[in-house]
C-alpha cells in the first residue's frame, strides 16, 4: 500500500513539474581540463550536457565530460558525471551559473580511482539562430579526491546549444 501511494505521489510530482517546464536544452562541445593531480597535466576532451528548464531562469542540469592526456607518456583520462541546479538570465546573451554534484573517475594504465565530485561555475550563451546558441565559454572548478589527494581542477568548455 505504501509503495503504491509513493508511486502515485511521485507521478503527481513529475506531472506538475512537466506542466511548468519551459524547454529542454542539450549541448556538446570541446573541453579543456587543467588536472592538478599526480601527474598534473593539460587534458583535452569533450563535454555533453542537458538542461530541463522548470522556469525560464531555473533548470536541472546533467553534465557529462571526458578529458584525456598523457602527461607521463601513459594515456590518462578524467571523466565526470555531474548533476545539479542552474540559474540563468534568459536573453539573447544569456549568462548562467550552476552548482553540480556527482562522481569523477580517473584512469591511467592499470591505475584507476572513483570519487565524489563537485563543480561550480558559470558561462555565457549567445543566440545564433532561433533554436541554436553558442556556448561562448563555460568555466568550472571541479573538485575531486583521487587516491586520497584533493584536486581542484579548472575546466573550460565551448560548444553548441540546441533548444527544444
Amino acid at each position: 500500500m505504501l509503495r503504491k501511494l509513493s508511486l502515485v505521489l511521485a507521478f503527481c510530482l513529475l506531472a506538475s513539474v512537466s506542466s511548468q517546464a519551459q524547454s529542454l536544452d542539450v549541448w556538446g562541445g570541446y573541453s579543456y581540463l587543467r588536472f592538478r593531480g599526480t601527474p598534473a597535466g593539460n587534458f583535452n576532451g569533450w563535454e555533453l550536457g542537458g538542461q530541463y528548464k522548470v522556469k525560464s531562469w531555473l533548470g536541472a542540469v546533467a553534465d557529462l565530460g571526458g578529458n584525456y592526456g598523457s602527461p607521463t607518456g601513459v594515456g590518462s583520462s578524467v571523466r565526470s558525471y555531474l548533476f545539479g541546479p542552474q540559474v540563468s538570465f534568459p536573453a539573447r546573451v544569456s549568462p548562467f551559473a550552476h552548482v553540480l554534484f556527482g562522481v569523477g573517475h580517473f584512469s591511467q594504465g592499470s591505475f584507476h580511482d572513483t570519487s565524489f565530485s563537485a563543480g561550480y561555475g558559470f558561462g555565457i550563451d549567445t543566440k545564433v539562430a532561433p533554436s541554436i546558441s553558442w556556448r561562448i565559454i563555460q568555466g568550472d572548478v571541479i573538485h575531486t579526491h583521487f587516491f586520497g589527494t584533493t584536486q581542484n581542477d579548472l575546466r573550460l568548455s565551448t560548444g553548441i546549444v540546441i533548444h527544444f
